[in-house]
């Protein structure tokens, strides 16, 4: 199954990496890597992930403080946020009525 990003989850990716990369030489490529391996993992399996609220499932990376939240459409898996843990609860809800 493939997966796409919705426009603002591609948004909190980007901004998540330049965010780590202003931490640390490599800490923003290592934050990409382990934000694709979860996305890897959620692919292989998508129905192995709890459902937070609705229809949209977390899965938490590994080492860094964030979630990859999703749901699993027909034909893909579609990527709601890329969520830092303590920051801004629910603030991608509005994400789920518009693509």
């Amino acid at each position: 199954m493939r997966h796409e990003f919705h426009p603002e989850a591609a948004l909190d990716f980007e901004e998540a990496v330049q965010f780590y990369k202003g931490r640390g030489r490599t800490l923003g490529q290592r934050f990409a890597n382990e934000i694709q391996s979860t996305i890897a993992k959620i692919v292989r399996t998508p129905d192995r992930w709890r459902v937070l609220e609705q229809d949209v499932r977390l899965c938490r990376a590994r080492v860094f403080p964030h979630a990859v939240l999703y749901t699993i459409e027909p034909d893909h898996i579609l990527i709601v946020a890329i969520a830092h843990g303590k920051r801004r609860p629910g603030y991608w809800r509005h994400r789920l009525t518009t693509p």
